[in-house]
């Protein structure tokens, strides 16, 4: 039976530091416009701010929907499977910002996450939690961690603060989402 609470509870924390990957939703206003859900996880690039507020290292990629939506509207869905142990699935719901590179508070909120490798990230997005509740997951497999993949860090790292500024210009669907909403600025802000 699901619950919801007030808070990140300590319980509630541990169990999102425990799981190595972590699913992120957010949509556009236009009932036309494309729902997008996207996988997360490299190790250390979450940070729980406070019992109501989340913060996650945005990574450059082929497509900036997260920003482009949370930028019109900011509603977001953050949400974690144990895939093992107890079957549990936990969602928060709430409003988001991309917090981009050149914002003040981006150092600060990077240092919260100082142990994750930081190549390639484009922006923060930070988190308030309206609502969090969980769930059974009892149709949730049982899956075994192995490691982490490191082909994105290494892909980025080669390129260097330049060609990664380079990438996110020349993608176009890093500046405008798939729905053509304004997605990531460029030039790609240098950090503060």
């Amino acid at each position: 039976m699901g619950k919801q609470y007030e808070r990140l509870t300590d319980r509630l924390r541990a169990f999102i530091d425990a799981q190595p990957v972590f699913f992120v939703a957010t949509a556009p206003l236009d009932a036309d416009g494309h729902v997008n859900l996207s996988p997360k996880g490299r190790s250390g690039s979450l940070a729980v701010l406070d019992d109501r507020t989340l913060a996650y290292l945005d990574f450059g990629g082929s497509h900036a929907e997260t920003i482009a939506h949370l930028r019109e509207n900011g509603r977001i869905t953050l949400m974690w499977c144990a895939f093992d142990g107890p079957p549990t699935v936990l969602r928060v719901h709430g409003r988001g910002e991309p917090v981009f590179r050149d914002d003040p508070r981006f150092p600060g909120l990077a240092a919260r996450m100082a142990e994750a490798d930081d190549v390639g990230v484009r922006a923060i997005i930070l988190v308030e939690a309206e609502r969090i509740s969980d769930s059974c997951g009892f149709a949730v497999p049982f899956l075994d961690y192995r490691e982490e993949r490191t082909l994105h860090a290494e892909y980025f790292g080669r390129k260097g603060e330049d060609g990664f500024a380079a990438y996110c210009e020349s993608k176009e669907t890093n500046v405008a989402s798939i729905d053509g909403l304004p997605a990531l600025p460029v030039p790609l802000p240098q950090r503060t």
